[in-house]
């Protein structure tokens, strides 16, 4: 086997127990620890469908992420939304990996508010994973399903699990896609600042805790910071709105491995 692929196979343990888990996608996401359940935007398509539900505008966006400068653990994800009468539709793809290994995974979903205050959105998800070395191919189905509801103008909790069915991935030893499931509280003390909190479950793994922050500087400009455990990392970035762009730039930092920047754009276009 190639020395590449042995270094990605070493270092799965870091964020994947049993492979083809719901990576998380969104620089803005990113910069807040992950502590995403209850954004409200366009990248809910990859961490919360339920917060697709007021979009207002047509939209779509790329990502990019060098994990820990390491081309072979590269993640890539694209996403577009479509607000309509009877709810939003939104696409969504994220690919990890290289040529040796890589997973795919192809999203469709749809999300609707249930009242002012309560919102759902459910996806089902294809995924496809490839393995070298005479290995083979895998591919598979998935469900996730989210909501979110306003406590107060202030105060947001949010929920969402991942893969309710615990899909099996393989037959030998009965290998199955983990289940994962995402409780978290949002409050925004001030139209400029808001602070997250979300704890994370992966039935194969210990809990995480995740915490982030957002602060609105100019109209322009937004400033992010966040912590998570299991694994243990800090995270920071910006945002930038340009008119009917945003630019969000990102960057993890693991103690050993050591940094993982992303980017991601997207684009409301009418």
């Amino acid at each position: 086997m190639r020395t590449p692929i042995a270094i990605v196979l070493l270092l799965f343990p870091l964020w994947l127990k049993a492979g083809n888990e719901n990576l998380p996608v969104g620089a803005r996401s990113s910069a807040i620890g992950h502590a995403s359940v209850n954004l409200q935007d366009i990248w809910s398509a990859h961490h919360n469908q339920a917060g697709l539900a007021n979009l207002e505008k047509m939209g779509g966006g790329v990502y990019y992420e060098s994990r820990f400068t390491m081309r072979e653990l590269s993640l890539r994800g694209g996403l577009a939304a479509l607000p309509t009468d009877i709810g939003t539709f939104a696409v969504s793809v994220t690919t990890f990996g290289y040529e040796l290994y890589s997973e795919s995974k192809f999203g469709l979903a749809y999300a609707m508010p249930l009242a002012d205050n309560l919102r759902m959105g459910v996806q089902i998800n294809y995924h496809h994973t490839h393995i070298a070395e005479g290995i083979g191919n895998l591919s598979h189905f998935t469900g996730e399903i989210g909501l979110q509801a306003d406590i107060t103008d202030e105060l947001s909790i949010g929920a969402h699990v991942f893969n309710p069915t615990l899909t099996q991935m393989a037959e030998y030893n009965n290998e199955k896609i983990p289940t994962a499931i995402r409780l978290g509280a949002q409050y925004q003390f001030n139209e400029n600042f808001f602070l997250a909190v979300e704890g994370f479950q992966n039935i194969y793994d210990r809990p995480a805790m995740r915490i982030g922050m957002e602060y609105h500087v100019i109209e322009q400009l937004y400033l992010r910071g966040g912590v998570g455990t299991a694994p243990t990392l800090a995270s920071f970035g910006f945002g930038l709105k340009l008119k009917n762009l945003f630019i969000d730039v990102a960057s993890s930092y693991h103690s050993t491995l050591g940094f993982s920047p992303q980017v991601s754009l997207s684009y409301n276009m009418f």
